[in-house]
């Protein structure tokens, strides 16, 4: 059965308000059961690669919250997609739960670049139709001088005789239960499996040099505040031939001085006289996609809704758009002539009790509004 038909909580074997500790703590239990280098089970490896991507998910608020929403279709709607675990980050799980990283000896020291994190702000207009925007960095890059060995070019560099170049150490210890190997990665080398006569001189032996650079992160139509997009490879660059890291960027959309947003619907107020709203009018009133004229039929009242259909935010990563919804307020005038007076006096005078008749019941009236 794929991760996808499959429950993350179930696969960690937590409940649904479990904390973020016991989250943690079930993954640590799962991947030292389960990992390929320990475990004897034949489907190790992909059970390794499913609990480490439902605790890729459960660990994150944001990416949870969604999940607990809206299920697997609301992360893949959401943007969000599972990473694809290859050895360098099963390796990079290890060292952060564990302290040590377990490929050290077959890796000869090789280590995935770190992630960065960015957070760009972006307006509601491009939010709606997508938008390509810069994103300036300071990463680390092989180095061209030494091609990211760290060794300065032309100089020896010979094999470790403590472990044999493996870059690992095993010793091994007798008990009742029989004999335990340990294996460690050796300290003479680091782990490297190498030892280095001369450094490189550009980068100091670290094979990686830090430059400034500009990333270009395309901003899917529809996407929301807060979510994030990853730039797979776009972080700091390994060492000793490792993985580069990820690019994750933060979107945040600017507050609109006419729209509020509400999932993909859009919501704003449009005036309209006593005149207007006894009378009827048709106005131009301003969308996302630019001004459109509305009518509006004589006798609209304070807090009535115009809806606009398909005049709202598109759907990420789907088909369709929201709605724009526009609430009433009815302007009273604060300031009449004498001559104003009178004819609002003459009106009223000429006025009964069908003349604010409504035509329809309050519940009935609020239930269009939600409608």
């Amino acid at each position: 059965m794929s991760t996808t038909e499959r429950d993350y909580y179930e696969l960690l074997g937590v409940s649904r308000d479990a904390d973020e500790g016991a989250i943690k703590k079930a993954f640590r239990a799962l991947a030292r059961k389960l990992h390929p280098d320990v475990s004897e089970e034949p489907d190790a490896d992909v059970r390794f690669r499913e609990v480490s991507e439902a605790y890729e998910v459960l660990s994150n608020s944001e990416t949870r919250q969604l999940y607990d929403r809206y299920g697997h279709a609301g992360l893949k709607s959401g943007g969000f997609q599972p990473r694809n675990f290859d050895m360098a980050d099963l390796s990079d799980i290890f060292s952060a739960f564990f302290g040590g990283d377990v490929f050290d000896g077959r890796r000869g020291g090789a280590t995935r670049g770190a992630d960065i994190g960015a957070e760009v702000v972006i307006d509601l207009a491009d939010a709606a139709a997508g938008a390509e925007v810069t994103v300036p960095l300071e990463v680390a890059i092989g180095c061209e001088t030494c091609s990211g060995s760290g060794v300065e070019p032309g100089t020896p560099v010979s094999s470790c005789g403590r472990c044999g170049g493996s870059g690992r150490l095993q010793q091994v210890s007798n008990s009742v239960f029989g004999d335990f190997v340990r294996t460690a990665s050796c300290p003479q080398c680091s782990g490297t499996g190498r030892l280095v006569e001369s450094h490189c001189a550009d980068c100091g032996g670290q094979g990686r040099t830090v430059t400034h650079r500009d990333v270009t992160v395309d901003v899917p139509a529809g996407i929301h505040d807060g979510q994030r997009i990853r730039l797979t490879g776009e972080g700091h660059a390994g060492t000793s031939g490792g993985p580069t890291g990820d690019l994750y960027v933060s979107i945040r959309v600017r507050e609109h001085e006419l729209f509020t947003r509400d999932g993909n619907d859009i919501f704003s107020k449009v005036d309209l006289t006593i005149v207007q709203a006894a009378l009827g009018a048709k106005l131009s009133v301003e969308t996302l996609d630019g001004p459109v004229e509305v009518e509006f039929h004589g006798g609209t009242q304070p807090g009535d809704t115009k809806v606009l259909r398909g005049k709202g935010m598109p759907v990420l990563q789907g088909f369709g758009k929201g709605d724009h919804r526009l609430f009433v307020n009815v302007l009273v005038p604060r300031h009449l002539t004498d001559e104003q007076r009178g004819l609002l006096g003459e009106f009223e005078k000429t006025s009964d009790e069908h003349t604010y008749k409504a035509d329809e019941g309050l519940f009935n009236k609020l239930r269009s509004a939600f409608r």
